[in-house]
This record gives C-alpha cells, structure tokens and sequence, in this order.
C-alpha cells in the first residue's frame, strides 16, 4: 500500500511539470485534471494506511490535511482550464 501511495504521489508533481510545459490549453487541462486524480487516489491510499493501523493519527492528520488542500487547489484549477479549452 506505502509504494502505491509513493507512485500516485509522486505522479502529482510530475503530471503538474508537464502541464505547466502544456503545447496548448486542452493539454494543460488533461494534464491537470490526471494530477488531481492521482491527489485523490494519494487520498484514499492515506486513509487506507491510517486504518490499516500503518500511520499514527498525527501522521495522517498532517498528511490529510495536505492532500486535502491540494486537492482543492486542483479542483479550482482544473474548472478554470476546462472552462477555458
């Protein structure tokens, strides 16, 4: 469960990398819009592990916290690209 939440988070900022060098608007959307789905799927592999008795409850409430605030950040920047394509 730990390596699959490495492999979602970590494709967070690399699928924002290749947005940000988007050749278009439609690009930067997709791109965007797969970040925040590995941001919720980095969600749900934190819930997981946090139930799973594998993270203490201050460790996830930090990380949650986090996820959480990057997932709104997403959300609001993928509305404004698809708005925009």
């Amino acid at each position: 469960m730990s390596k699959q939440l490495l492999r979602c988070g970590t494709s967070i900022g690399a699928n924002i990398a290749e947005a940000q060098r988007g050749q278009s608007m439609a690009d930067f959307a997709s791109k965007m819009n797969i970040a925040l789905k590995e941001a919720s799927e980095s969600e749900y592999w934190l819930k997981l592990l946090y139930r799973t008795g594998y993270l203490q409850k201050t460790q996830f409430e930090s990380l949650d916290r986090d996820v959480v605030e990057l997932i709104s950040i997403l959300t609001a920047i993928c509305r404004s690209a698809n708005a925009q394509k």
